[in-house]
């Protein structure tokens, strides 16, 4: 039987260790959610790269950016910068960050169960 599953990230099931950042973690049955709180300065190259052993992120991204704005550059050099309110697919192999200002705050709701985890996993980022 199937139930509803309610769950609040300032609850989370697991909090990631990344630097500059929160990551907060919540199961939702078959499915996981992120929320990402990056702070200007935070580049997955510098933070996450070392954590997930990977040349670039490879975790497919699927979210919505509540607050402040990332830049993305995939590893063809093509380069997006989302901004609050942007909805945003993010395909695996690539590069992200911050820029000054204030913080990103990102739901992710396709990522979640590999980002920031070691290479062990399927896929990291």
């Amino acid at each position: 039987m199937s139930q509803a599953i309610k769950k609040r990230f300032e609850n989370p099931d697991e909090n990631r260790e990344v630097p500059k950042a929160t990551v907060e973690v919540v199961n939702l049955g078959e499915a996981t959610a992120l929320r990402g709180t990056f702070e200007p300065g935070w580049k997955w190259s510098e933070c996450v790269k070392p954590i997930v052993g990977t040349d670039s992120c490879e975790v497919e991204h699927l979210g919505y950016l509540v607050s402040g704005s990332m830049v993305i550059r995939m590893d063809d050099g093509s380069e997006t910068t989302f901004n609050a309110g942007d909805a945003a697919y993010i395909p695996p192999g690539h590069d992200a960050w911050v820029p000054e200002g204030e913080p990103c705050v990102f739901l992710d709701f396709q990522g979640a169960a590999n980002y920031a985890k070691p290479q062990s996993s399927e896929a990291s980022g």
